[in-house]
């Protein structure tokens, strides 16, 4: 069964392999641009091995489905409570370890299907949205290569080989976000993700050696079997471990304080945002604190320092939601208060909860983005204030971002219902200090959450229509003003997320996730209340934006409170002069001392050169001379 478990990792990053060689094939150079055939191979190493990878994960959950958990196991669920673990190779380094091992558990193999299928669904939906793009083919192999990275993460049964796969995911983001490299906002979006995930990895990787270090091995068994895990003395070595690694799992999951490099991410494709908010990036923070959860519950200091964390960044997030005019931008911020919530859900004590609206959000996030991709192909751009009255032109887009948004505002029957009130319910039964704070923003939090997919939704499908061809499309979009709906291949992804997006809840007592309907029902209470307001408001006005519900906090909401300027004036603009400062000196001093040495020993050797002339009457001449010194020398000292 391992061998399954390595294929599921190995296949995309075969066809990542294969599209970034195979599909150069009929080109003179690898710099040439990639013609209809390469196009085609392309999409077909995309999609047949995620496809085989899709199919191979559902069999190894209905494997692992049919087996009995061991005596002593800590599964996330007891719908797959078998288990599978094998170890390719083991590498001594003198301390702890390395082990090259895979896992599978009800919490991997649930993650897993997650990510195979929404990877599925965006190469698809890549096959339409990214036709005659030049690069599709080192697109397309990203992708591939992003989820076989993701797919590291979550079979990993080493912290190092997790390691890996998280520092791929990384170089990947940073790829496809800046794939229109072209455009400046791109790049520098690209830049910006790739630097501040950075920042946070550094921590991460500091945690697992620590943890590594402490329990004498780096197999994650190992780990949360280890002393460290049961002995008060080692709690100071623990909470420094998990406080590190929290640093990592802000910086994927875009936590609070570095949350900043999301929104910018939108400039990138949009199936890549979908990717990312979905499967791949931000679930790994997320997936990384369930993997390792009893070294967490270990340290409670942590936990609380990861509720007041959740706590600020579920509510700013969805504030932020609410005033945003680009509607990627809009799903962007969500998706941000909406790891929160699965933050707070693990601050509070439940992994279950936490899993189980991150594999409901998967689904109904990457159907918005996916969604919001065929609004952009329509429209021509990404502002909402170009929409409106688009439910007649766009029928199937409409239906199904219906379902998605119903599902973001937790609107029942729509799967984010039941995920949401389980974070709830969780957070309802804490314990720690900052569970009142806690508790009270989540509240809070699910009412502008019902403000602003209200706001988003009525802005995008009803009122007057707006579509206006003055603005320029974003790359690889052109305006599309005859009313037809996109291609299939990017309609048939969106209809197959809405599925999971609309019934996926009912899963949720077979995962063992309970509901509890007394706070179930006062948090769709308070949803409605929002989305009312902003109904109300909208009808008044259809032509305005109900976001003027915010009054003067509308500016400082818009810019997400002024974090991104803070940043650049306490961090980016001191270090730029820093570094200026130093390359100030680098040039006056290191660069000077290196040329003025070479400029003394070019001058001696002006002087050395006049005694090496070629000239032999003058070295007889300096001979005799240096004769007649040394007898007169010789003559006055004796």
């Amino acid at each position: 069964m391992i061998a399954v478990v390595a294929l599921i990792v190995l296949l995309p990053f075969a066809a990542a392999v294969a599209g970034l060689l195979a599909t150069r094939l009929g080109t003179r150079n690898l710099g040439a641009r990639s013609g209809p055939a390469a196009y085609r191979r392309a999409a077909w190493f995309a999609i047949v091995p995620g496809a085989v990878s899709a199919a191979l994960t559902v069999w190894l959950a209905t494997a692992l489905a049919r087996r009995t958990a061991p005596a002593g196991g800590r599964f996330w669920s007891e719908l797959l409570p078998g288990r599978a673990e094998g170890t390719l190779t083991l590498v001594e380094t003198g301390a702890a370890p390395i082990s090259l091992t895979l896992r599978a558990d009800g919490l991997s193999v649930l993650a897993g299907i997650l990510v195979v299928v929404v990877a599925l669904a965006v190469q698809v939906y890549s096959v339409g949205y990214m036709r005659d793009e030049p690069r599709y083919p080192s697109y397309s192999a990203f992708v591939s290569l992003f989820t076989s990275a993701m797919l590291l993460v979550v079979y990993a049964g080493d912290l190092i080989v997790l390691y890996v796969g998280w520092e791929i995911m990384g170089l990947c983001s940073y790829l496809l976000i800046g794939h229109w490299w072209e455009d400046r906002a791109n790049s520098r979006a690209a830049v910006k993700a790739f630097l501040v995930t950075r920042l946070g990895d550094v921590g991460f990787l500091f945690g697992i050696f620590i943890l590594g270090t402490a329990a004498g091995s780096f197999r994650i068994d190992d780990v949360l079997r280890a002393d460290i895990l049961q002995h008060a003395e080692n709690r100071g070595t623990l909470i420094a471990a998990t406080l590190l690694l929290l640093a990592g799992v802000a910086g994927k999951s875009a936590q609070v304080p570095l949350q900043t490099w999301l929104p910018d991410a939108m400039a990138g494709p949009t199936p890549i945002s979908a990717l990312i908010h979905a499967a791949t990036m931000v679930a790994a923070g997320i997936f990384a604190v369930a993997r390792l959860y009893p070294a967490f519950l270990a340290a409670p200091p942590t936990l609380d320092v990861l509720g007041v964390v959740a706590a600020v960044g579920m509510l700013g997030a969805a504030l932020a939601a609410l005033a945003q005019s680009d509607l990627k931008r809009v799903l962007a911020y969500s998706t941000i208060s909406q790891l929160a919530y699965m933050a707070a859900a693990l601050a509070a004590g439940s992994d279950r909860a936490a899993m189980f609206h991150l594999v409901s959000h998967g689904a109904f996030k990457a159907l918005l983005f996916l969604c919001a991709g065929l609004v952009i192909h329509h429209v021509g751009s990404n502002l909402i204030s170009h929409m409106g009255g688009l439910r007649t032109a766009l029928p199937v887009t409409f239906w199904t971002m219906t379902v998605g948004f119903a599902a973001l505002a937790g609107l029942p029957p729509a799967s984010g219902f039941f995920s949401k009130d389980a974070v709830i319910s969780a957070i309802e039964h804490g314990t720690g200090p900052a569970q009142p704070f806690v508790q009270a923003s989540a509240l809070l939090t699910v009412g502008v959450t019902g403000a602003y997919a209200a706001r988003a939704w009525l802005r995008t499908f009803f009122g007057p229509t707006r579509i206006e061809p003055l603005a320029e499309p974003p790359p690889g979009v052109a305006h599309v003003f005859d009313g037809r709906e996109a291609p299939a291949s990017m309609l048939w992804p969106a209809g197959v997320l809405a599925v999971p997006a609309l019934l996926l809840g009912l899963a949720g007592p077979m995962t063992g996730v309970e509901i509890e309907w007394g706070s179930a029902a006062v948090s769709l209470a308070v949803a409605l209340l929002g989305a009312g307001i902003v109904y109300a408001l909208w009808r008044a006005a259809p032509e305005q934006d109900p976001a003027r519900l915010l009054g003067p906090f509308r500016v400082p909401c818009e810019r997400a409170f002024y974090v991104d300027a803070a940043y650049a004036a306490l961090v980016a603009r001191p270090v730029l002069r820093l570094a200026r400062g130093v390359v100030r000196t680098d040039a006056r001093l290191v660069d000077g001392a290196v040329r003025g040495s070479g400029r003394a020993t070019l001058g001696l050797s002006a002087l050395v050169r006049r005694a090496q002339n070629g000239n032999a009457q003058l070295y007889v001449t300096g001979l005799l001379a240096g004769i007649v010194l040394i007898a007169v020398a010789a003559v006055v000292l004796t």
